[in-house]
């Protein structure tokens, strides 16, 4: 059998997909608002790599006219717009062959309907790039881990625990399909996502990220009122007692800065965490405030020789997600692969 692996997000891309977001069901009056917030979204990471837009059947010329001529729209059939969660997870063999393994996805436990398109995009999409599709029977959202290519996955048990996933497997049938479906060899288990975080049960990419082998950026908010203070400790102190799939102990670098947005009568958390690694870029979500900043500028630090591009995303963020959560990079096939 073939082994393939899940590449760093870091590692160079082909492009990035994207979907367009148009459920009036869950964004209500921000609809327009959220329209743009992809938009600026999309451009952003346009400035690194390109991108491709899914737009649902007759909403491809709505896509196009907010995102402008340098991004590539096209049609297919979804639901909804978190290719994060619902996209194919890209990997690659040592050859450097492509292929997507296509896990299933039931909206994060069935909390919305219908959700059976975005089940079957990931197949869609991997028939029309004409890459082969790795099946998988266990749910998983991509949003949910973070690899670091080099035999590493973290995770939180908030989430990939959580009864309204995969109520027929333990955690060790869990970490076993990880590791053989995206090539990993250690599965670092953090206890929280963000508590806020009802929408996805505690995705890790809104608390942790991969910023090289060995290195993690994580939330660590410095306001004890913060309702993540003592969670985020907790895993902070699970990373430092960790050593990654090659014996490294982890160096962490501390994002203690939090913001905070107020969107259609609701109180909002912005996660700088949930951002985006472009070729030679960073495209972070920010709630146009003054901590954005200083997050930013520790982001930065944290991904030397990369450009990083602040983007407002607090209705993105009111939707249940940020920037990550609406991306999904096409890691480069070696030539010939």
């Amino acid at each position: 059998m073939t082994a393939f692996r899940m590449p760093a997000e870091w590692s160079a891309h082909e492009g990035c997909l994207m979907a367009w977001p148009t459920r009036s069901d869950q964004w209500g009056p921000v609809l327009n608002d959220a329209k743009e917030e992809y938009a600026n979204v999309a451009r952003a990471i346009a400035g690194f790599e390109p991108v491709t837009m899914v737009a649902p059947p007759g909403h491809g010329a709505d896509a196009r006219a907010h995102c402008g001529p340098e991004i590539t729209v096209m049609e297919l059939p979804l639901d909804d717009s978190w290719f994060r969660d619902s996209a194919p997870l890209f990997v690659l063999d040592g050859e450097g062959h492509r292929a997507g393994v296509d896990f299933r996805f039931n909206a994060w436990g069935r909390k919305h309907h219908p959700y059976d398109g975005d089940d079957r995009v990931s197949a869609l999409l991997l028939d029309h790039l004409e890459v082969d599709r790795i099946a998988s029977g266990m749910i998983l959202e991509g949003g949910s881990i973070t690899v670091d290519g080099e035999g590493t996955l973290i995770t939180t048990e908030q989430c990939l625990l959580h009864p309204n996933r995969n109520p027929g497997m333990n955690r060790d049938q869990i970490e076993a399909e990880l590791k053989a479906r995206l090539g990993v060899r250690k599965v670092v288990w953090l206890p929280y996502g963000g508590l806020l975080d009802t929408e996805t049960d505690g995705h890790v990419d809104g608390v942790c990220a991969f910023a090289a082998p060995g290195k993690v950026v994580v939330s660590l908010p410095d306001d004890t009122d913060h309702p993540d203070y003592a969670r985020m400790r907790a895993n902070r102190a699970v990373l430092e007692a960790s050593t990654d799939a090659e014996g490294r102990p982890f160096e962490i670098v501390d994002v203690p800065q939090t913001a905070f947005a107020h969107v259609a009568g609701t109180d909002v958390e912005v996660s700088y965490l949930n951002y985006y690694i472009a070729n030679d870029g960073v495209v972070v979500p920010v709630a146009g405030v003054p901590q954005d900043d200083e997050a930013l500028a520790v982001i930065a630090a944290a991904h030397p020789g990369r450009k990083v591009v602040g983007v407002r995303a607090v209705t993105i963020a009111f939707g249940g997600g940020g920037v990550h959560c609406i991306t999904q990079q096409i890691p480069v096939a070696r030539p010939g692969a």
